[in-house]
């Protein structure tokens, strides 16, 4: 999946489901993206960037993390 914060909560659902999630993060998959932005061809980028050996991913962040950075995001604005 691509990471953003919607993607924290579901790959914790799926993790807890018993499956290895693996996220990329959005910086890496703008190359892969063909043409104007939509499901069909963020699919298809996902599926692509995913196969490239080179490809880095970024863990799940836990609960506390996320709570913590939102609480950080807070206090510094």
């Amino acid at each position: 999946m691509e990471s953003c914060a919607g993607s924290q909560w579901l790959a914790r659902k799926i993790q807890a489901l018993g499956h290895t999630v693996r996220l990329i993060p959005a910086q890496f998959m703008k190359p892969y993206v063909k043409s104007n932005k939509n499901d069909i061809i963020d699919a298809e980028a996902i599926a692509e960037a995913t196969i490239r050996p080179t490809m880095r991913f970024i863990t799940v962040k836990e609960t506390d993390q996320v709570d913590l950075q939102a609480l950080h995001r807070f206090v510094t604005r």
